[in-house]
């Protein structure tokens, strides 16, 4: 584990003799020949550096050289590593932590996990390098976009008995959402099908049976604009952000909802006014009522 990016590994198949070369060496005679076609899209003078500074390993934790021979039917180990990976300017908040689960505040733009451009700045590798503890891992998830309460497991031997909170309905969750003030009448249950969409990371409603769930209500008024208060009943993605568009009320600053709008790279001035507030579940491990709650607000 390195600044909390946990290593990755790739297995060395053996395919075939390269010409000219030994046949145990498989297709590729040395190991940056086998990064170059295993990882096209990544330029040999990236592969040269990280194998000069000892960054991609065998099996048994020796680095490789420039010149080092393949070796069929082991396993590579590298790290993932953005060039010019931009820093995130907001910090997460601790809420609770024990030796079984960690709850932490997220704040907006901050992804749970690695993802695209983002690699050390996930919440998930930052708690791995602030703990020093590999075995951290999301019990759920929230959009890079949403802030507000995660949880997140320390310890694999129970982390499959929170992970069945989730998948059994058994975890209460609020969220807060500023949007337009709507006309309809509150609480509102909204109940669709939501499917995947276009481009891949959007989802859409389409005609069929029901798989997601909203209650809705506007708890709050002040001019055009309300604060709505949103409880899952299940928990697709993106789904509070589809359903919120879907009644007519796209949540405040939402890039993706209604319309997808144009990448705004590292502009943080207008995060989408979404809040994963608070969360409250029977701790299968020590039979406490957990309910925690986010110290974050809203732009209103």
């Amino acid at each position: 584990m390195r600044y909390g990016v946990s290593a990755s590994r790739t297995w060395l198949p053996k395919c075939g003799s390269f010409k000219n070369a030994n046949e145990n060496h498989g297709h590729w005679e040395t190991i940056l020949d086998f990064l170059l076609e295993r990882f096209p899209y990544i330029p040999e003078t990236v592969f040269q550096e990280r194998l000069g500074r000892g960054d991609i390993v065998d099996q048994t934790g020796k680095p490789y050289a420039v010149n080092s021979l393949y070796q069929p039917e082991t396993f590579l180990f590298y790290y993932r590593e953005i060039p010019d990976e931009p820093v995130i300017p907001f910090q997460e908040t601790i809420l609770f932590r024990d030796e079984h689960i960690i709850v932490v505040d997220k704040p907006h733009f901050l992804p749970v996990v690695p993802s695209g451009r983002f690699v050390r700045e996930s919440l998930l590798s930052r708690l791995k390098h602030r703990f020093q503890l590999e075995d951290i891992s999301p019990i759920h998830r929230l959009d890079r976009e949403t802030a507000g309460v995660v949880i997140f497991s320390c310890n694999k031997a129970d982390r499959g008995a929170y992970q069945s909170l989730f998948q059994n309905k058994q975890v209460s969750k609020t969220y807060e959402a500023i949007a337009v003030r709507s006309t309809l009448e509150f609480p509102f249950n909204h109940r669709s099908r939501i499917s995947k969409g276009e481009p891949f990371f959007r989802m859409q409603e389409e005609d069929g049976e029901a798989n997601t769930e909203t209650i809705i209500d506007m708890v709050e008024v002040k001019g055009d604009l309300a604060r709505y208060q949103l409880n899952p009943v299940t928990g697709k993605q993106h789904q509070l952000r589809v359903h919120m568009a879907s009644i007519g009320t796209p949540i405040l600053n939402d890039p993706f909802y209604p319309v997808l709008q144009t990448d705004k790279g590292e502009d943080y001035s207008e995060p989408l006014q979404l809040l994963a507030k608070t969360i409250e579940f029977l701790d299968p491990v020590t039979k406490k009522l957990r309910s925690f709650e986010s110290q974050q607000t809203l732009i209103f």
